[in-house]
């Protein structure tokens, strides 16, 4: 049961939103369940509207891998029909334009290479054979040609420079952003390829960068969303940011490039607009493209708006103007006269559309979820949409959604055998007074059985981003029903800096990171610890990023409220994260600056949790990985290192071959059993 309502003392209003609990007696979820559950991926319709290709991707803890194979599911409804069962990882389904075969990547032959399959699962063939592999394939949408990228080295590494040293292992750095995320820059560019196509072969092809160190889609986290076929074939656009060195670690200005196959020739179509630039899409008569774009240089959680561009007068123009929140992932109506596109809301992610002409945006879906990868298509006359949906009582499973409506129906259950075997916790949302008068949605996750005349342990969770909603997402790592199902009540507010509930709420938290943030992560589990099932006494705050910054920072100034804290990749001195972390336009923007410049900005000397750790006096988990370049492991040592000098009881797990996330099975089974382990330590003995 999902609850609204407009604090925890007042009378709950309210709107009852869904029942996602199970009966009593059933089991609950464990993290070695959560591994077992299928991941449900994006979908592919096929030209007609008619089918679905997805991928589903399974782990298994004993071989510590996980493998993904190709489904396919009438969009009516029906059972899913695999078109691949092999011990190989087939992913990125893509209907060529005929309909009459499917593309997909699949690292059978040893590198990852386009293969293809029938609808009806026979004559598998592998397509390209290209030296390191290939990705982000695209069909063109005439059907004789593909698009992909890959890897190509244009600068010498060590074993060029220095060949008669070949056992060396030292890099040689002469500029920024020598490292990324979770990887060195070791002198390779992703670069767009095209090449001729014709029944299952492809001719030699075509590098439409060569010799330009720049990426696409953008490193490290863009995918073929960033590249898009004009209609008739004869063009592509592909986003990159052409900037090299502290450039490139300073700017957020990516562009849209749009290269013509027949004169070679390629023009940016975004100068002038300074921030990102990303996600092209044309429209069905290939007569516009739309995009989405962010104002600001320097600003990566500037607001996402939409943007479309006539390509035959070059007039430009936002369709987003009075939309005061952030666009995603925009795709066509086959009509051409509606864009549909993702944005969050209050808490949640929704479907919406907007009108071409009207310039107007309208919210398509509403309900206690999130939609994610969607894809359109024209079914007898009328546009139908096909979504990831999630909440966080619910992994991803394919929606058929009415695009005038906005009436959703379940296509798959892959999750059903084991979702449907558990007793999940209620989840409640939450309107919270904050300190300054603003209102916090927050969401309260109860454990499954709750008895309001018990006492429970209470976490706060401290969201990351920092621009990041806590919106329905069902995490395998900060999983609000696992974390319900060990005892306790979760907290988990949209505190300032969040999206989805308007610009200027978002932008309070940038250069303000132990200001108001804070109060609202304070004031939320305060409210919520009024309430007489919570034990005040066995109160717990976590979170990992930012959220591992706030732990930081809450453990300086918490005034005595938690037992126990759980900081996961936090920031923990501001000044050292700023000389080792690789997008500097990152604390350009959020800090205000280095911390060099005169006058020196603020942010470090009042934000920076490593100046209060004289007051830390509770036990805390500290969790970092050797492979995580954003937040360098440094920061968690730094943490761990003032914790224990200072007699406080600790525990330091470090993941020596993972970065900013856990993502292998069995390190990230130990992460939730050291996790939990800490916690009940701290927080299940009973009160004094």
């Amino acid at each position: 049961m999902i609850t609204r309502c407009f604090g925890p003392l007042a009378a709950a209003l309210t709107l009852l939103l869904s029942v996602p609990s199970a009966g009593a007696g059933q089991d609950v979820l464990t993290p070695e369940l959560l591994w077992k559950l299928p991941r449900v991926g994006g979908p592919s319709l096929s030209p007609d509207g008619r089918m679905i290709a997805y991928g589903v991707t399974r782990y298994d803890l004993q071989k510590n891998r996980g493998n993904s194979d190709i489904y396919l599911i009438p969009v009516a409804g029906g059972e899913p029909q695999p078109l691949t069962d092999t011990p190989h990882r087939e992913s990125s389904p893509r209907w060529r334009p005929d309909g009459t075969w499917i593309g997909y990547l699949s690292d059978e032959s040893g590198s990852t290479q386009l293969w293809e399959v029938r609808p009806d699962g026979s004559g598998r063939r592998q397509v390209t054979d290209i030296e390191g592999g290939i990705g982000n394939f695209l069909y063109s949408p005439t059907g004789d040609r593909v698009s992909f990228t890959r890897s190509v080295r244009l600068e010498p590494g060590v074993e060029e420079l220095h060949p008669d040293m070949p056992e060396a292992r030292v890099r040689i750095i002469d500029d920024l952003m020598y490292r990324h995320w979770d990887h060195f820059r070791d002198g390779s560019f992703r670069h767009l390829f095209i090449a001729e196509y014709a029944d299952g072969t492809v001719e030699t092809p075509i590098d439409i960068m060569e010799g330009e160190p720049y990426d696409t889609p953008l490193d490290p986290f863009g995918g073929v969303e960033q590249i898009a076929w004009s209609r008739d074939g004869a063009r592509i656009v592909y986003t990159s940011k052409k900037a090299t060195g502290a450039e490139f670690a300073r700017s957020t200005n990516s562009e849209l490039y749009l290269y013509d196959i027949e004169t070679g020739q390629t023009r940016n179509l975004t100068p002038g607009m300074k921030g990102y630039d990303i996600e092209p899409a044309f429209s069905p008569d290939g007569g516009a493209l739309v995009w989405l774009s962010m104002a600001r240089d320097g600003y990566e959680s500037d607001r996402n708006r939409l943007f479309l561009l006539d390509l035959q007068s070059g007039d430009r123009r936002e369709l987003s103007v009075g939309f005061d929140r952030d666009a995603h992932g925009p795709a066509w109506d086959p009509s051409g006269r509606l864009v549909f596109l993702t944005s969050e809301t209050d808490g949640t992610i929704q479907l919406f559309a907007a009108d071409v002409d009207a310039g107007t945006i309208r919210q398509v879906t509403e309900g206690v979820h999130n939609y994610y990868a969607f894809d359109v298509a024209e079914v007898e006359g009328r546009a139908q949409l096909v979504a990831q949906r999630v909440s966080m009582s619910a992994p991803a499973e394919l929606y058929r959604v009415d695009a005038s409506t906005g009436e959703a129906t379940r296509l798959t259950f892959h999750t059903a055998p084991i979702m449907d075997g558990l007793q999940l916790g209620q989840v409640e949302a939450r309107w919270i007074r904050a300190t300054d008068g603003g209102r916090i949605l927050t969401w309260v996750i109860y454990p499954p059985g709750f008895d309001p005349a018990k006492r429970y342990p209470a976490l706060l969770y401290a969201q990351g981003g920092p621009q990041s909603t806590v919106s329905q997402f069902f995490s395998y790592r900060w999983n609000f029903q696992l974390m319900a199902a060990n005892g306790y009540i979760v907290v988990a507010p949209n505190r300032r800096g969040v999206p989805g509930f308007g610009q200027a709420w978002k932008e309070e938290i940038s250069r303000d990171w132990g200001g108001q943030a804070m109060e609202d992560l304070l004031g939320a589990i305060d409210a919520v610890s009024q309430e007489a099932f919570v034990d005040e006494g066995r109160l717990g705050a976590v979170g990992a990023s930012f959220g591992g910054y706030s732990v930081f920072w809450l453990a300086g100034h918490h005034e005595g409220r938690f037992r126990a804290f759980v900081s996961h990749a936090g920031v923990f001195n501001l000044e050292s994260m700023y000389g080792a972390t690789e997008e500097l336009f990152f604390p350009d923007f959020d800090l205000g600056g280095p911390y060099w410049t005169d006058p020196r900005p603020e942010s470090y000397d009042r934000f920076s949790p490593h100046r209060f750790v004289q007051n830390w006096d509770t036990p805390m988990l500290i969790i970092g990985g050797q492979l995580d370049y954003r937040v360098p492991v440094t920061e968690s040592m730094q943490a761990f290192t003032a914790l224990r000098a200072q007699g406080i009881e600790g525990r330091f797990l470090y993941y020596p071959e993972e970065g900013h996330w856990v993502l292998g099975p069995q390190n990230g089974i130990i992460w939730h059993r050291e996790f939990f382990g800490f916690l009940d330590r701290h927080l299940k003995p009973p009160s004094p």
